[in-house]
């Protein structure tokens, strides 16, 4: 492991008596290294991995880490706690702690080492000799792997022969094996070997279980992945790996991890019995592994209880089931736990779709404001510019993006449609979808038309699927039965059922919008602005945005449609840009990772980018929120009092000169800037002064900064 740990990063007396205090005490030995430039920045990103899942393992070990841009080279450091620290492990607090760093842009290479360690701490060899190291430099050595356990061990066996003094203050910690009752190296010693015991005893069980089977041991491919690919992703592999070979099971793990991953041979998955998933992010090509009997957990639970899931998938094999998650699941449970409730999933299809179709109107919707800009308002009256089209002439160039514009407009509904019944029944869904939103397309049903399709389309083909279908017509199902029986049925309920009346009520939403005017109008804009800034870029805000994106998506959008994508735009706008202000004006309210953060929130809110203002929504919800939260209803408010139109659903401030009343329009977004920047700045000044964020780098006030709560997500 070369120079990435030294002895200068080891700490075998670490004091610290909590996970963030631990964090920080290693990570000062990495700045005093010059390993890493900013300690509250760096710490900001540790606390903001450890917030997506705890970072402690079963058996006494603490592994926080991260990626971070204040990481000059990949750096590890090593504390052991006599009293144990707790990093969230359900066996109690760990004695063991790593603190891995990693640049942004790490290398393959050094990933590859880090993996390598996490590797290690899956030998209990490993760990019981880094109980027992009583120097630094030996620790260091043993984890580079310049020193074997073995070693480790009888050196450490030998001092303790030799008796008191032999190795001054470090004598205390002695092999976790032969510590006595009550004391420190015990508990994690412990829960290892109660780990390590119940291994044996399933394994045996195992056997005992398949002691008639055939010659050829039974088969396992997996997957392990974790949300940094750093550590948990490899020590589940180990661990699985271990488990199956005390059990007699061939195991083989794709690891997808940072370093990247190399996909198992399809020869080796195609001969596999069985399937397990340890992760915590998607898997990749997922559907490589269809069709075979799956167990889909955490990734933790495959470092944690691995004989547990082998026996598992044996036992799932043995029944022949096969259920429709084991099979590859559909796009949103792949996204996903497949258990999550009905209302969760319908949320999750309806923004599959919706996430598909946004650049279609992006596209669409920038080349039709494009075409108005450059060839005037008459531009969608042009003929077709395959049959007049004059290459010196402005308006033909105008005609020209116009077209092609609304061409990507007519895909909006039928792409929408499609990706919902996609979300729900993986391809089969697509072609249906695609019929049913051409079809509301072409009879006039609109955006709801387009939802009721691709949800119609989704649960016939589901239902499909259900049916119970001889070995013999299983390979045309996918290609010819599906396709032809799912489109006829939506087909059929669009056209003659349910088409007509979904379009009249669109035509009743349209014509109520076109007749708002006054108080309604401006109400509308409000509610529109408050939806934009609820969740800054979530399913709310999203369920605006396609509002607003549906009314504009024709030939010859109404002015209301129109003045509802501006508030909406103006609105989103509104975040990013307060954020960006706020940590200019009263930077000591901040930590220097959010004063970063509001530099590119300048750039993010100005191009429309209402996540731009997500890292200190997590970092102070409840402050955040809700100023962003009034900024938008001002500004919402106020673009439709001003009048103000946008044909473009997207672009911020570069599509200005295309917005009808733009100075006003702009006055709109200060108006609502100014809102939320103040709030953010009284709310957070009320609050008790946070040295952390008053000093950003002190180091007399680093110990106390530790616990404070207030740290940003990365994002």
């Amino acid at each position: 492991m070369s120079d990435m740990i030294t002895a200068d990063l080891v700490d075998l007396d670490l004091s610290a008596d909590t996970k963030e205090a631990a964090a920080r005490a290693l990570a000062q030995r990495m700045v005093a290294l010059g390993r890493v430039t900013d300690l509250e920045g760096f710490l900001a990103d540790v606390a903001a991995r450890e917030a997506q899942m705890p970072t402690g393992l079963d058996g006494g070990i603490g592994i926080p880490h991260c990626r971070s841009t204040h990481v000059t080279e990949p750096t590890l450091a090593f504390g052991r706690s006599a009293a144990g620290i707790d990093f969230g492990a359900a066996d109690g607090p760990a004695d063991l702690i790593f603190l891995i760093a990693a640049p942004a842009g790490a290398d393959d290479a050094h990933l590859t080492i880090l993996s390598s360690l996490a590797r290690q701490l899956m030998n209990a060899e490993f760990t019981t000799a880094l109980r027992s190291v009583a120097d630094a430099g030996a620790a260091a050595a043993l984890i580079r792997g310049d020193e074997t356990p073995e070693k480790v061990k009888a050196e450490a066996e030998a001092a303790v022969e030799a008796g008191p003094g032999a190795h001054g203050a470090s004598d205390g910690v002695k092999d976790a094996a032969s510590a006595p009752e009550g004391t420190a190296a015990a508990p994690g010693a412990a829960s290892a070997g109660a780990a390590a015991g119940s291994t044996t005893g399933a394994a045996e069980a195992a056997r005992d279980d398949t002691s008639g089977a055939d010659e050829r041991p039974f088969r396992v491919v997996a997957v392990t992945s974790c949300p940094t690919g750093i550590a948990h992703t490899y020590m589940a592999a180990e661990s699985l790996e271990n488990a199956g070979r005390e059990a007699g099971v061939e195991v083989l793990v794709e690891t997808q991890g940072s370093a990247g991953f190399t996909r198992l041979d399809p020869a080796v998955i195609a001969a596999a019995d069985g399937v397990i998933f340890a992760h915590d992010v998607p898997v990749r090509d997922k559907d490589r592994f269809a069709g075979k009997p799956t167990v889909d957990v955490g990734v933790k639970a495959g470092i944690n209880r691995p004989t547990e899931l082998i026996a598992e998938v044996r036992g799932k094999a043995e029944r022949g089931e096969v259920t429709a998650a084991a099979s590859g699941g559909t796009p949103v449970e792949r996204a996903g736990d497949s258990a999550e409730g009905y209302g969760t999933k319908l949320r999750k299809w309806l923004m599959s779709g919706v996430s598909y179709m946004v650049p279609f109107v992006a596209a669409g919707g920038l080349l039709i404001a494009l075409g108005f800009a450059i060839g005037g308002w008459q531009v969608n009256k042009a003929p077709s510019v395959m049959d007049h089209f004059v290459w010196t002439q402005t308006g033909s160039w105008g005609a020209l993006l116009f077209q092609i514009g609304i061409v990507a407009f007519n895909f909006l509904i039928p792409v929408l449609a499609g990706y919902i019944a996609y979300g729900m029944a993986d391809r089969p869904g697509l072609v249906p979808g695609f019929v049913g939103g051409s079809i509301a397309l072409t009879i006039n049903a609109g955006f709801l038309g387009g939802l009721a399709a691709g949800l119609i389309a989704g649960g016939v083909v589901m239902a499909i699927q259900r049916i119970d279908i001889p070995a013999a017509l299983r390979g045309i199902m996918p290609v010819v039965v599906i396709p032809l029986i799912s489109s006829a049925i939506v087909g059929f309920l669009m056209f003659v059922v349910i088409g007509k009346p979904i379009a009249s009520a669109q035509k009743a939403m349209t014509d109520w919008l076109n007749g708002l005017t006054g108080a309604n109008a401006i109400l509308l804009g409000a509610l529109l602005g408050l939806m934009m800034c609820f969740d800054l870029g979530g399913p709310v805000n999203k369920v605006a945005y396609t509002f607003a994106t549906a009314g504009i998506a024709v030939a010859s959008p109404s002015d209301s449609a129109m003045k509802i994508m501006a508030a909406v735009m103006a609105a989103g706008m509104v975040p990013p840009l307060a954020m960006a202000l706020a940590t200019t004006v009263r930077g000591k309210l901040f930590t220097q990772t959010e004063r970063e953060n509001g530099k590119a929130a300048w750039v993010l809110g100005a191009s429309f980018i209402t996540e731009g203002a997500i890292p200190f929504a997590a970092a102070d919800p409840l402050r955040v929120i809700p100023s962003a939260m009034a900024g938008g209803a001002v500004t919402g408010a106020l673009s439709m009092a001003f009048g103000a139109t946008l044909r473009a659903p997207h672009g911020g401030i570069f599509v200005v000169p295309l917005i009808g009343n733009p100075f006003l329009y702009l006055l709109a977004i200060a108006a609502g800037v100014g809102v939320t920047t103040a709030l953010v700045v009284v709310l957070k000044g009320m609050r008790k002064e946070n040295p952390q964020a008053a000093d950003a780098g002190t180091t007399a006030n680093a110990t106390s900064a530790a616990t404070e709560p207030k740290q940003p997500v990365a994002a």
